[in-house]
């Protein structure tokens, strides 16, 4: 039997623990769950103490999209009936700004559908930054799609904190997902942001139809890009996409991905994204002790858990916020009035 103690120990020194031990992770039988979960805590507590930190996401830009993501439920090939828009106005962005504000949220996480985004919609997404940027104390987490060096560096000249652009699954599985671009395409972009002094956030998407060693080979693909912030999302079959009828995720099985990637990446951030509802339902709140991160509110095209819920969550479970500078709030409870919308 694994000693997951001796996997944390291995984690907190930098070492990379096994192929062998990680994929041990994976395959350890429902008995030991507890055990992993405490030795993942003791990673996760040392850098990132009880702390959580919310991320607020706002679908600025939805659908017609021309790439061919099997999951997406905004790709070309998806009939699933979704809102349909161009970019929204400059005044929708900022209230979506405030409300991440009054959510205690420390990161407003903006994204936008395509490939890449045309001159036009960049130039408004960068007057939308510099606008937040002077109204809220809010770190801004742009994905926007693929990136050239020269868009990169614009978005870092007008405050973006932060890029995401999730790998979504291993190199060798990726055909299996998309074909309009590559899995080298996506690391182009993540090179391309760091180059230009972003932090980088990326992550992927479980229960693709992937296999244990993908799922390992992922992480360690974000672990060698060094990246900064790692959003785990847990698929959600949508209706009209080609993996409608994809299955095989549990709650049990989502928490040990989480304590892998736990382990593997033990000082990055990590956070529970799209998916965590459905697939972690009671067991929600062991997530956060692998994870430190969660999204509040709805995701892209499929809703969240209403906010009030996801806070009441982090507090009973001994958790406790955290401000956008990494300082604790004492407790949730001041959080008082949560809008309809967030729900």
């Amino acid at each position: 039997m694994a000693d997951w103690n001796l996997l944390a120990e291995q984690s907190l020194r930098g070492e990379l623990i096994s192929r062998a031990e990680a994929l041990g992770v994976l395959t350890a039988s429902d008995d030991v769950l507890l055990e992993q979960l405490a030795a993942a805590y003791r990673v996760r507590r040392h850098y990132w103490g009880n702390r959580v930190r919310l991320h607020f996401l706002l679908n600025a830009q939805s659908g017609l999209c021309p790439e061919d993501c099997h999951y997406c439920s905004q790709s070309r090939i998806s009939t699933a009936e979704i809102e349909k828009y161009p970019l929204v106005a400059k005044e929708t962005i900022l209230k979506a700004a405030a409300q991440a504000q009054q959510l205690n949220a420390g990161t407003f996480c903006f994204v936008i559908s395509g490939r890449s985004p045309s001159e036009l919609v960049f130039n408004r997404v960068l007057e939308a930054v510099r606008e937040v940027k002077q109204h809220h104390d809010l770190k801004i987490c742009a994905c926007l799609g693929l990136l050239s060096q020269d868009q990169a560096h614009r978005l870092a000249a007008a405050g973006v904190d932060r890029v995401n652009h999730n790998l979504n699954t291993s190199e060798a599985f990726h055909a299996n997902i998309c074909t309009t671009h590559s899995f080298q395409d996506r690391v182009k972009t993540i090179q391309h942001v760091q180059a230009a002094g972003i932090t980088t956030c990326a992550g992927g998407i479980v229960g693709l139809g992937e296999s244990d060693e993908d799922i390992l080979a992922l992480a360690l693909s974000l672990r060698g890009l060094n990246i900064t912030s790692v959003p785990i999302n847990f698929l959600i079959p949508i209706p009209g996409t080609p993996l409608a009828n994809q299955t095989g995720l549990d709650p049990r099985r989502c928490l040990r991905v989480l304590c892998l990637f736990r382990f593997l990446l033990p000082a990055q951030e990590i956070r529970i994204a799209g998916g965590r509802e459905v697939h972690l339902r009671s067991l929600q709140p062991l997530g956060l002790y692998p994870a430190n991160s969660i999204f509040i509110g709805d995701y892209l095209t499929t809703p969240g858990q209403a906010a009030q819920r996801d806070l009441a969550m982090i507090q009973e479970a001994g958790f406790v916020l955290e401000h956008p500078d990494g300082s604790p709030y004492h407790s949730t409870s001041h959080v008082t009035h949560v809008p309809a919308t967030a729900s």
